[in-house]
């Protein structure tokens, strides 16, 4: 089985042949309508957020929100931020982050 998850109104969904696999995702901090290009763009705009950086593990970019259960791990690379990454960061943030196809 093959596809794309799409999250919309709060659901998640396989998308099966939802047409091009390659097209490029970015996330986007709704309220700035900014672009996250980077990861100490992306820092900033958690840390407002109330997430505080977690340094349990040398491999991975890590945030945890205190008052929940949550915790956000990326990779060290932001080349290797794929947008299962991004949806992470949305669940986890609704109404502050999108992803969009560019």
């Amino acid at each position: 089985m093959s596809g794309v998850w799409v999250f919309k109104n709060g659901v998640v969904r396989l998308v099966e042949n939802a047409g091009d696999s390659h097209c490029k995702k970015m996330l986007f901090h709704l309220p700035s309508n900014e672009v996250i290009t980077s990861y100490a763009v992306l820092e900033r705009k958690l840390l407002s957020l109330g997430w505080e950086r977690y340094y349990d593990d040398p491999q991975l970019l890590q945030f945890h929100k205190r008052s929940t259960v949550h915790l956000i791990s990326l990779p060290k690379d932001f080349n290797k931020f794929k947008s299962m990454h991004m949806f992470d960061i949305v669940v986890k943030n609704r109404n502050e982050f999108e992803v969009r196809d560019v």
